[in-house]
């Protein structure tokens, strides 16, 4: 089964492309309705913070750190527009930043705010607000206007409260959890990473009915029961 193309096809070839509402829900449409790039980004950058809080430790001089939450993700994307012809696609760098701008950063008239976004390219499909954006022009023709420049671009999610209580009731330790094994794959880890306590591999063993959890075959599932019945 082929996958599902997400993205705008242009010329045979899918592109990245943003779209735009005037409600968290992304229920309500923007308008423009939606920015496609000129060229794919080559890389993107996906950031991910954790936050700690200081709590004093009784009987330690040093005091420990306490998890906090986990912060949005940032994503960081560099686009090209390019007006030198060179491209099949023909634009006028300040109408195709003009378009970017409209879509990502001014405030609309109605909401007075700029618009949600949406994250749109193969499997990338996020709900996101724009953060920042820098804009550099590289080369200009004889009357000076630009005829090449690059957008970096930093969008972070953003999660209505709905959505992220299902999530992290989905990642809940109270639920059974189900770890596809990778190559070279180990129990301890892999309990360490799930429970953050290597001590219950044996009692995960056990409820897969492991004799030898040494020695995991890749691509089988692994059973993660929930903690609180899960015994060291």
């Amino acid at each position: 089964m082929a996958d599902e193309v997400k993205g705008t096809l242009v010329n045979g070839l899918v592109k990245m492309t943003i779209k735009t509402f005037k409600d968290p829900d992304h229920k309500d449409e923007g308008t423009p309705k939606e920015f496609v790039v000129m060229f794919n980004p080559n890389t993107y950058t996906s950031k991910y913070e954790v936050e700690y809080k200081a709590a004093p430790a009784k009987g330690k001089t040093k005091d420990e750190l306490s998890y906090g939450s986990i912060k949005p993700r940032d994503l960081t994307f560099e686009f090209i527009i390019d007006g030198s012809g060179v491209a099949a696609e023909k634009v006028t760098v300040t109408d195709k930043i003009g378009e970017f701008l409209t879509a990502c950063v001014e405030a609309n008239s109605d909401t007075h705010r700029p618009f949600f976004l949406q994250l749109i390219w193969g499997k990338l499909d996020t709900k996101v607000v724009l953060k920042t954006a820098d804009i550099t022009y590289s080369l200009f023709d004889t009357n000076g206007y630009p005829i090449r420049a690059k957008i970096n671009a930093v969008f972070t999610e953003n999660i209505t409260p709905t959505l992220r209580v299902k999530e992290e009731k989905q990642n809940s330790p109270d639920l059974t959890h189900y770890r596809k094994v990778q190559e070279h794959s180990k129990l301890p880890i892999m309990v360490e990473n799930e429970y953050r306590n290597h001590l219950y591999y044996l009692s995960v063993a056990r409820a897969n009915g492991l004799n030898n959890f040494r020695r995991l075959t890749q691509g089988t599932q692994i059973v993660m029961p929930p903690i609180k019945s899960t015994q060291v």
